[in-house]
């Protein structure tokens, strides 16, 4: 056993393993964002449901400064559907196709008022069951890039942008093999001339050999000659 090759087998190994990871892990966000997408585009226009809550957890995208200062324009909202709403909470509900994320001010049986932080006035009462989650968290200006990635442009280019780098990827790894490839001819190409270059020594050798051995041969006859 060669420990060099033993080291060169497990680290291409390790590289080969690091690559199919890497591409698993892009096949499966891109089939998630798809698929969160498509889930997405289904709620709104099919069921006209804007704000999707699967498995009581959702998040919206704050569009006006109605809630000013306590929410601004382009913020994400987290989202978590409790069932169990009380006065001071944030809260998304719908209304037609809209969303609206505002605080609640009073309820009243089933009945629930709400109101922006910075507007003068109250909403229209709404009922409890139209409040989708509570707000539980916020992410500041995150909500700008959420709208832009809903755009047809935004997923085409997360799309290609994903197949981009799997293409890459692959890439990468042809120009590895090439280079691996390169060394093995040029090591074959290298023990070719070592071996060429033994035998023409070795003939070499040989014809040096029978240059010597010549005189005394014709050293041997004329001896011979003499005695005679």
């Amino acid at each position: 056993m060669n420990p060099q090759k033993d080291n060169i087998k497990k680290e291409k190994k390790k590289k080969n393993g690091k690559r199919l990871f890497f591409r698993i892990l892009i096949i499966v966000v891109l089939a998630l964002f798809i698929g969160a997408t498509a889930y997405s585009v289904n709620a709104r226009r099919l069921v006209r449901n804007s704000t999707p809550m699967p498995f009581g957890w959702g998040a919206s995208v704050v569009l006006s400064g109605s809630m000013e200062p306590t929410l601004s324009v382009n913020d994400l909202v987290i989202l978590r559907a409790t069932g169990d709403y009380k006065v001071g909470d944030v809260v998304v509900y719908q209304s037609g196709a809209s969303r609206v994320i505002h605080r609640i001010i009073g309820i009243d049986g089933e009945s629930v008022v709400t109101q922006g932080d910075a507007n003068n006035t109250a909403d229209e009462p709404i009922l409890m069951k139209n409040i989708k989650g509570e707000m539980v968290g916020k992410v500041p200006f995150v909500g700008a890039v959420i709208r832009f990635l809903q755009t047809p442009i935004g997923i085409i280019l997360v799309i290609a942008g994903l197949i981009l780098l799997i293409n890459l990827s692959w890439k990468r790894e042809k120009k590895e093999d090439d280079g691996e490839l390169d060394e093995i001819k040029e090591e074959i190409r290298r023990l070719k001339a070592l071996e060429e270059e033994r035998l023409n020594s070795a003939a070499a050798e040989k014809a040096d050999a029978e240059d010597i051995s010549a005189p005394a041969e014709e050293e041997t006859e004329e001896t011979e000659e003499t005695e005679e």
